[in-house]
């Protein structure tokens, strides 16, 4: 077969032109959480830099996802691409059995320096899904090797979600979650209703009577289920792709407090939270608590690649280590890739030489001003910011195919999800950049409610 090549390189199929992408696209690719025979509009974005993508035809879109919460930095940000191009030329990737390098050494001190405390021993994962999975087998070996292998059962909340691997699935929301098509094959865990009062807020009352049956609630389940639960899994402060919900800090200060009452370790979710996303470099920090686990993903790379890490305690390391095994039983053929884990050390850099803290506050109080005109709007539920994330809650879903398009429309890239049009935009994002992201955004929201 011919091996006919576009100007940028890329081999193509004989019957298909460089200028069938799209086509090629619909017919062939499956893009998340699409389907094959009503695949949603796409757009081909050919470059992109700062909070812009530049698409195919011409048009630029500022992109208020942070391509999914992770590009923090913004896009083609010269220190992380200096650290790639240097990795690149000295090594790309080497197994991690048996081997170390520089890279994922220093990966783990600026870890274990900026995680809550006593987090020390970390375990360099993947993905953010891969880091659950590697959670939730923590948690049960530590059960076992400590003579109990029936606590083997996890307590999550409702509306939570932790990923789309098996073991991520089986905490996520049984119901209202992605995932209730496999119930039948996931391991069976027991969940909780999630915590009713929602983050502190100026146009919300403290609601202390039922913060005290969101406790009472957990205690209760914790008192009847801890001999078989391994561990509880939380979001810290947001319930993210189960409902950008913001609860309490009270809530999971005492989560903390019931589980060493109960026995039970507490397993922080941070893939979406952790590196200043909530106006703390790490959720858990809003409750001034320190899980016995912790995952953090997304942002780690700045959005360069994928990479996540799995963090414990020394207790829980220790404790699994001297089990049965004699060893963690897991390990990824791409644990610890040398380009991710020096471009997140790189990233990381740059994220606390930047001052974050001010950026994520002018962020907030930009989303709350720009978002302000839809507060009490016909059709809309909600509207809550916290750090750098801003959400408007519809009275109905957020019908992708025609919302999206509006956004398009108004040179602004969100991706709405049940009932929210949420925005995570880059730290970096100027205030001119912000006015137009929350002003496309109202824009478009106005007009899907008017039909």
């Amino acid at each position: 077969m011919s091996d006919s090549r576009s100007a940028g390189g890329f081999s193509r199929s004989p019957s298909y032109s460089p200028l069938d992408t799209l086509a090629f696209d619909r017919q062939h690719i499956w893009h998340p959480y699409s389907s094959m025979t009503q695949p949603g509009p796409v757009w081909e974005v050919v470059s992109a830099h700062g909070v812009r993508l530049r698409l195919k035809d011409g048009r630029e879109l500022i992109d208020g996802m942070a391509s999914w919460w992770c590009a923090v930095h913004g896009y083609n940000h010269p220190r992380l691409n200096q650290a790639a191009r240097e990795q690149l030329d000295a090594m790309s990737h080497v197994m991690f059995g048996g081997l170390t390098h520089e890279p994922a050494v220093e990966l783990a001190k600026r870890l274990v320096a900026l995680t809550p405390a006593g987090l020390d021993k970390v375990f360099l994962a993947d993905s953010g899904s891969v880091s659950v999975e590697v959670a939730i087998k923590m948690a049960i070996q530590y059960q076992h090797a400590r003579g109990y292998p029936q606590k083997q059962r996890l307590l999550a909340l409702e509306r939570g979600y932790h990923g789309d691997t098996m073991g991520a699935m089986s905490v996520c929301d049984p119901q209202r979650g992605m995932h209730h098509l496999f119930a039948g094959m996931l391991p069976q865990q027991l969940f909780l209703k999630e915590p009713q009062v929602c983050f502190p807020r100026d146009d919300v009352e403290f609601d202390a009577e039922q913060l005290d049956r969101d406790i009472a609630a957990l205690h209760e389940k914790l008192s009847l289920h801890h001999h078989e639960l391994a561990a509880l899994i939380v979001e810290p402060i947001v319930q993210g792709a189960g409902g950008m919900r913001f609860y309490h800090p009270d809530y999971l200060k005492a989560a903390r407090l019931l589980c060493d009452e109960f026995d039970v370790l507490l397993i922080a979710d941070e893939i979406a939270t952790g590196f200043g996303r909530t106006g703390k470099l790490f959720a858990c920090e809003h409750a001034d608590i320190s899980p016995d686990i912790l995952c953090v993903g997304k942002a780690i790379t700045g959005g360069y690649m994928t990479l996540a890490a799995t963090l414990a305690t020394t207790h829980v390391a220790e404790t699994i280590s001297k089990g049965e095994a004699g060893c963690f039983m897991h390990g990824p053929t791409f644990m610890a890739n040398p380009l991710a884990c020096r471009v997140a050390c790189e990233s990381i850099d740059v994220l606390m030489q930047s001052g974050w803290q001010q950026k994520v506050e002018r962020i907030a109080a930009g989303l709350n001003k720009g978002l302000a005109p839809l507060r009490g709007h016909a059709g809309v539920r909600d509207v809550r910011v916290l750090g750098a994330i801003g959400v408007v809650q519809l009275e109905q879903p957020a019908e992708l195919a025609r919302l999206q398009p509006l956004c398009v429309e108004q040179g602004i890239w969100i991706r709405p999800f049940a009932d929210n049009v949420y925005v995570m935009p880059p730290f970096v994002m100027s205030e001119e950049d912000l006015g137009k992201l929350t002003d496309g955004l109202v824009t478009a929201v106005q007009t899907y409610l008017k039909g």
